[in-house]
């Protein structure tokens, strides 16, 4: 999340860290930066908010009340505990909710004689240095409000909904199978019984996607004079899977399928309505707020003997209160340690646990020293990992590559309800399809790696379907692929084949019981455990050299073959230098393939492969190259056949 420098300063006041600081301070105990961008006089931090923290710090006001906390302050400016006034209730508006199970509060503020028109610049300047474009001022001041305290809110034109005796109803059901809604990108959805709207009272017309994205039938334009507020709280799962459903990864959907307290709405809807009354004008004619069960946060119990044991440090209780403090609980001193009631906005605070973890980040990590742990004796061996190490060195010894594909496929017999993507929406059955692939894929390389074929093997997990209880059944499989010749599958491949897995099996002490099909074997290998010895330790395995990475070039690579006659007193070095000198720093690769003598003359054939790190080389330039080598090799008393 993009948060301005200067905005967090608005709540944080003169005790504000420098940006850099405040990088190595956020680091170390709260979140991860993942850049910082200088925006004009603005520096823009891109803070790593996991899901844990998304109820309270995915906010401006959150990061702002994190910064205080780790440098024990507080915030000059906090609207959620000094919000502005509180706005009266009126009869012109009502809100029902049909499940609160899904929906937890909602509430709508009618506000009339409003002027929409553009933002002022500074509204602008500070939704543009967060990556947000300015729309007109009651939106950005809806936008403003979400970035600032993490509810997000959304604004419809009264006008354009049912008014009857003066009342403007509205009301929060889930969707009826079939049903449609056209968004304000306008886009039209088809709904099902899962999906969660916000609907007209009076004409049950859909307004928008409860927390994902509005609709177009009451779309604020310059021409609305009268809008209706909405802030509300809605189920996190059921709006993770509406924004899922449909792809609308919005910045509402992100907050709410994170969770959010509900006692942020009235705050956010107080501060909107300020807002909109600053920059947009008009009247705010009242508030409904429909709260069914209003949420309580529970103390917790946390003893500072568990603190200690769990940190696996001596901490003081002047410590631990003292944290306890600033991260904004309040709390009482019971027997052996304290009952705690977390601030209402963190909803993340459940268990003793979670306190105790604030307790040590607030603390700091580096106090607590890294210990290396006491070995204890191997009682039980892991057969899987025994007997798959044997097969993974035993198979590169003769020559495999090991590799690693994707459990995922197009089709298969076990369906993923959600789909990754359009090629991912099952689960593989086996590993033959994929190292099918792996090997067509990578016989174009042979010359460039220098050997004679293609050998990999895979050990991997498999999904297939019970046919009698069609429940899925998960295993280990282990499959083996030769591909000799770029065309494809030949018969010589399974000869390879078939000679490694006899002496697979010879090693093993055990037949695999595999199958065979077009140069690839595979078989069980959780059956494959069933029937060889129980591990009793685990096998050192030598060593293997120790090879330095070096970068390889995403350009292709060409291949030319040389074969010529030199004297018997001409070694293949010195043709080998002759080459290498002539052929220039494209030359990549160089390999002997074929030699043999007669009539007092010494035939080598070398396979010569070129490459650029910068650039796609051509038939013509490696021609050449051909012709200087021949020419050069001809002096030198060679001919070339």
């Amino acid at each position: 999340m993009k948060v301005s420098y200067l905005w967090l300063k608005e709540y944080v006041g003169e005790t504000m860290p420098p940006v850099e600081e405040l990088e190595t301070l956020l680091t170390f105990h709260a979140f991860e930066i993942d850049g910082i961008e200088q925006v004009g006089d603005d520096a823009i931090l891109d803070v790593k908010v996991l899901p844990d923290r998304g109820a309270d710090c995915l906010s401006h006001r959150g990061i702002a009340r994190e910064i205080t906390s780790l440098i024990a302050s507080t915030l000059t400016y906090d609207p959620f505990y000094t919000s502005t006034p509180e706005i009266t209730s009126s009869e012109r508006v009502r809100a029902h909710i049909a499940d609160t199970e899904q929906c937890a509060r909602i509430s709508f503020a009618l506000m009339t004689g409003v002027t929409i028109g553009e933002s002022p610049a500074w509204l602008k300047q500070r939704l543009s240095a967060i990556g947000q474009r300015s729309i007109n001022n009651v939106v950005d001041a809806t936008n403003y409000v979400m970035y600032a305290l993490g509810q997000p809110l959304h604004a419809y034109d009264a006008k354009k909904l049912t008014e009857k005796n003066g009342t403007y109803a509205l009301g929060v059901r889930m969707a009826r199978e079939g049903e449609c809604i056209t968004t304000l990108s306008q886009e039209t959805y088809t709904l099902n019984a899962q999906t969660q709207l916000i609907v007209d009272g009076h004409s049950d017309v859909p307004l928008s996607l409860a927390g994902v994205k509005g609709g177009a039938h009451a779309e604020v334009d310059a021409t609305t004079t009268m809008i209706i507020l909405e802030a509300g709280n809605f189920n996190p799962q059921t709006t993770r899977k509406t924004a899922q459903r449909f792809k609308l990864f919005t910045d509402a959907a992100k907050r709410f399928e994170n969770g959010v307290s509900p006692e942020m709405v009235s705050p956010a809807l107080c501060e909107v309505v300020a807002l909109i009354l600053e920059i947009a004008g008009g009247v705010c004619e009242g508030k409904c707020d429909t709260y069914p069960h209003p949420a309580r946060q529970e103390k917790v119990l946390v003893k500072h003997a568990r603190v200690e044991s769990v940190l696996g440090i001596p901490v003081s209780v002047e410590v631990i209160e003292d944290i306890l403090a600033r991260i904004g609980c309040l709390f009482e001193i019971v027997e052996g340690g304290w009952s705690v009631l977390p601030p209402r906005e963190r909803i993340d605070i459940c268990i003793s646990e979670d306190i105790i973890a604030e307790i040590g980040r607030i603390y700091g990590y580096e106090h607590i020293p890294a210990r290396i742990p006491t070995a204890k004796p191997i009682t039980e061996y892991n057969a899987r990992q025994e007997y798959s190490e044997r097969v993974r060195h035993f198979l590169i010894e003769k020559g495999f590559s090991e590799v690693i594909t994707s459990s995922f496929c197009e089709k298969d017999e076990v369906i993923l309800l959600n789909a990754l993507a359009s090629d991912k929406g099952a689960l593989r059955s086996s590993l033959r399809g994929n190292v099918a692939d792996v090997l067509t894929r990578n016989m174009y390389h042979i010359d460039l790696l220098g050997i004679p074929y293609t050998a990999v093997f895979e050990i991997g997990t498999v999904f297939t379907k019970d046919e009698t209880n069609h429940d899925v059944v998960e295993y280990t499989a282990c499959a083996l692929g030769v591909r000799t010749k770029v065309s494809g599958y030949t018969p010589h491949d399974d000869v390879i084949l078939r000679t490694v897995i006899q002496e697979l099996e010879a090693y093993l002490g055990t037949v695999l019981g595999g199958s065979m099909e077009n140069g690839i074997y595979e078989y069980n290998f959780s059956e494959l455990l069933t029937k060889v010895p129980a591990p009793t330790a685990y096998t050192a395995h030598p060593k293997r050299e120790v090879v330095t990475f070096k970068p390889y070039s995403h350009y292709p690579h060409l291949r030319r073959d040389i074969a010529l006659w030199a004297s018997t007193d001409m070694s293949d070095v010195e043709v080998r230098s002759c080459i290498e000198a002539y052929a220039g720093d494209l030359l990549v690769r160089m390999d002997l393939f074929d030699t043999f003598t007669k009539d007092g003359k010494t035939s080598y054939a070398f396979r010569l492969v070129f490459q650029s790190s910068e650039r796609t080389l051509t038939d013509d330039e490696i021609a050449e190259t051909m012709r200087e080598l021949e020419g050069a090799l001809k002096e030198r008393g060679c001919v070339i056949r």
